[in-house]
């Protein structure tokens, strides 16, 4: 059965609009809370940490959360502003039942969600969520008044965290000598990113850490890397990282003001892994460049393509056993560092790759070219049945065949809006370009 309310990334939408309204968000809460309480098999009482980002929004949802999970008898250990991999660093550290971050990733900042991790650390598996969706169909009620959860504030996850993060890099290696500008994206990392990169020996200048609940990702971070670039380049920087509101994204930006996307960065990564060691394999999306497929193939390393979504990249890394993946948008994964994708875990491997070989960014990544990508979205009235349309199969098979090993072609529905996208890769941008427009033409 479809998902009612839960989406590749947890409960997403509006504030103020069904769902992230806080009557439903204190019932996701209770729902939330029942399912847990069934699933502890008699031990101790579950215990759940809620975590949020810098929006407006996250304190009235953070309390319709927190009652929620007390009515169904739930213990809640409140952490304030803390990065989405954060949580689930910590709810595996503190034994505890779920981790729960309030955050909207990389939207603006009238947008909110609610996502849960697992007790492992790992986001809810298909068949909780689901568990989750029938609670929400019940009525809610309350515990007994000797059974109602309690709340306390956990003081010190931010110290904590950056504690974590920083094991992440190895022991032998410091940052002494780099000068950095971390953007924080006025986000959830505002106050651990920077002390991260510090406490390893970097110079760091810090943007995007003045968050007032509205400003998140506004003209900074991950999402809009221009303001990076302007900062590496008047501070004379070594290398500039970006961050997104939650902090699970990564862009990087070299000193001559060069912006390095996911794919180019999961590239460099599982280079530097196959100077140490095998790479068993990597895995990206559909969207991923066809530039890490073909060089992949020349390094002897297999390459999977998941659905968009890094946590469809998470299953099929579990499901083949393998440790590195990600998505061009900047959403990494080294399941050997964290079981979560992680802006500051991931950037620290880039680091540690670039300290290892002695070589910068440009020299670690010239030995790959990127295709030129051409993304076209159509408007399509609400149901149509793009498949059905026979005009539109035929000049997508005509490209195909008209591209052959030069490129590829993607047509997928947006999963948010009423659009089709039309994404066409090849070597050259203006066929990439003329071929999008020509599917694109046909999808009406």
């Amino acid at each position: 059965m479809a998902a009612k309310y839960f989406g590749t990334d947890g409960v997403r939408g509006r504030v103020g609009v069904a769902p992230i309204t806080p009557d439903f968000v204190m019932r996701l809460g209770y729902a939330a809370g029942k399912v847990l309480a069934k699933a502890k098999d008699g031990m101790t009482r579950p215990t759940v940490l809620i975590g949020k980002d810098t929006r407006i929004s996250g304190y009235m949802l953070e309390a319709a959360l927190e009652a929620g999970f007390a009515a169904a008898g739930v213990d809640v250990w409140l952490a304030g502003p803390l990065p989405t991999p954060a949580v689930a660093y910590l709810t595996r550290a503190l034994r505890l039942s779920a981790g729960v971050v309030i955050s909207a990733s990389h939207n603006p900042y009238h947008d909110n969600g609610i996502k849960f991790f697992s007790a492992s650390g790992n986001k809810l598996p298909d068949s909780v969520e689901a568990d989750i969706e029938a609670a929400l169909e019940q009525p809610m009620d309350c515990v007994p008044s000797e059974k109602l959860g309690k709340a306390r504030r956990l003081s010190d996850a931010p110290g904590r965290y950056i504690e974590f993060c920083k094991s992440t890099f190895p022991n032998a290696m410091n940052l002494r000598g780099m000068r950095l500008v971390v953007d924080c994206a006025h986000g959830a990392a505002y106050n651990i990113a920077p002390h991260v990169f510090h406490e390893l020996g970097a110079e760091v200048i810090t943007i995007g850490n003045q968050p007032d609940g509205l400003n998140i990702n506004e003209d900074c971070g991950a999402t809009a890397p221009k303001t990076l670039v302007a900062s590496v380049r008047e501070y004379r920087a070594d290398l500039g990282i970006a961050l997104d509101g939650d902090a699970d994204r990564l862009i990087m930006v070299d000193g001559e003001g060069r912006i390095y996307n996911g794919d180019e960065l999961l590239y460099l990564m599982v280079k530097d892994r196959l100077a140490t060691g095998p790479v068993h394999g990597a895995v990206g999306t559909l969207m991923t460049n066809m530039a890490l497929e073909v060089a992949f193939k020349k390094m002897g390393v297999p390459f999977e393509r998941a659905k968009v979504g890094d946590r469809y990249v998470l299953e099929v890394l579990q499901e083949k056993g393998w440790v590195l993946g990600g998505e061009g948008s900047g959403h990494l994964l080294a399941l050997d560092k964290h079981t979560t994708g992680d802006g500051i875990v991931s950037a620290l491997q880039v680091l540690s790759a670039l300290k290892r070989s002695g070589k910068t960014l440009a020299e670690l990544t010239s030995d790959i070219s990127m295709y030129p990508q051409s993304l076209v979205n159509v408007k399509i009235p609400a149901g149509y049945d793009w498949k059905s349309n026979t005009a539109l199969q035929a000049e997508k098979a005509a490209v195909e065949e008209e591209l052959g090993e030069r490129g590829r072609v993607l047509l997928r529905p947006s999963g948010t809006e009423p659009l089709i996208r039309v994404m066409v890769e090849a070597q050259q941008a203006d066929l990439a370009r003329s071929m999008a427009q020509r599917i694109a033409a046909k999808v009406l």
